[in-house]
């Protein structure tokens, strides 16, 4: 058996993709949901379905529309300005990781963006927390988990402006209050689907006041009003994400979930500090539930643990190449029994090389 703490593309249910694939054979009436046109009522159900249960799992209030969009989180890093942040004004970020440091980028094209606080300097290794965010700003944006580094955003301050967050990959695992947000977006591709679909929660009322004329692609306005169909949509990517979805509703939803992955994460941190051959990399309280970062104390002996655990059916755990170690990327779907097999790993190994 083989065990996936990949980082992404995720893990998804093994009935996910039975389901699935009995789609791309027969959908309805012999036709794969391939091939089917995005105009049919029955993939415009698949959608209405798919957003109705990011609704329902997330509580999300009135006033508030679910998009399904294209362009990963990366284009939401230039789209969020585009339609948030007037000419020459000021957006504050707080700069967490790569891809916060990324959407920081992406804003000098509209406007300003002013860095409220930074970890970059401690190669991200916690999560900023005593900073200011000031009152003119069009808005606040933060990226609640880190998966490059293993930290995750376990708090929101207070702010009288418009938050902003990029949920990518810890969206859908724990419980969130969406009415403190104004806009999320997240790559699906973590805990709701495949890769090649996006997701925007976002506040109505917060659009059509940047001043600029938008290109209609680029334009939230433009996709709430065409029901997420715009264009073409990535019709497989959607319908595998209504099934995920349905699935995590049968577990209970995301406050079952929560519990699962507090476990999950409480059992594989509980090993490395208690074993004398590996150590954390981040901020405890920082620590992030979705993905587990960790080196060895040796680190001579990384390669061979590597080598070890993907003899033993471990998939996924080499650490990304800017920070090398490991990680274990833990999302919904993984089941505790792959941690716990983990964790056997490295109590067998840690026996031979004391």
């Amino acid at each position: 058996m083989r065990h996936n703490f990949g980082a992404g593309p995720c893990i998804l249910p093994q009935e996910v993709f039975k389901q699935a694939s009995r789609a791309v054979l027969d959908f309805k009436d012999g036709l794969s949901i391939l091939e089917i046109s995005h105009r049919t009522p029955e993939f415009e159900g698949v959608v209405e379905e798919a957003g109705r249960l990011v609704k329902e799992l997330l509580n999300v209030p009135e006033g508030y529309s679910v998009l399904f969009l294209q362009g990963g989180a990366s284009l939401q890093f230039a789209m969020v300005p585009m339609n948030l942040l007037p000419d020459g004004k000021t957006a504050s970020y707080l700069d967490s990781g790569v891809w916060a440091n990324k959407a920081i980028k992406e804003v000098s094209t509209f406007g300003k963006a002013n860095v409220v606080a930074s970890s970059k300097d401690a190669n991200y290794t916690f999560i900023p927390k005593d900073f200011a965010i000031p009152d003119d700003s069009a808005y606040f944006h933060c990226t609640s988990n880190n998966t490059i580094y293993g930290t995750e955003m376990f708090f929101l301050p207070e702010t009288k402006v418009p938050v902003v967050c990029d949920m990518s990959s810890d969206i859908m695992s724990r419980v969130i209050d969406v009415s403190k947000y104004d806009l999320i977006y997240a790559g699906a591709q973590k805990n709701i689907g495949p890769a090649g679909l996006t997701v925007v929660i976002v506040k109505d009322e917060i659009l059509g006041k940047s001043g600029r004329k938008i290109p209609s692609m680029l334009d939230y306005k433009v996709h709430i009003e065409g029901g997420s169909m715009y264009n073409t949509p990535p019709v497989f990517s959607i319908y595998v994400a209504m099934l995920n979805l349905r699935w995590l509703k049968s577990k209970g939803g995301v406050a079952e979930i929560e519990k699962e992955n507090i476990a999950k994460a409480n059992a594989l941190y509980a090993e490395i500090d208690r074993n004398p051959l590996f150590k954390g990399t981040c901020a405890v309280e920082d620590r992030s539930r979705m993905n587990v970062c960790f080196v060895m104390n040796n680190p001579e002996l990384e390669k061979p643990f590597l080598k070890f655990a993907e003899e033993n059916g471990i998939e996924g755990i080499k650490g990304h190449r800017s920070v090398g170690g490991f990680r274990a990327s833990m999302y919904n779907a993984l089941p505790i029994t792959s941690v716990h097999t983990l964790i056997e790993l490295m109590q067998v190994f840690a026996e031979k090389h004391q």
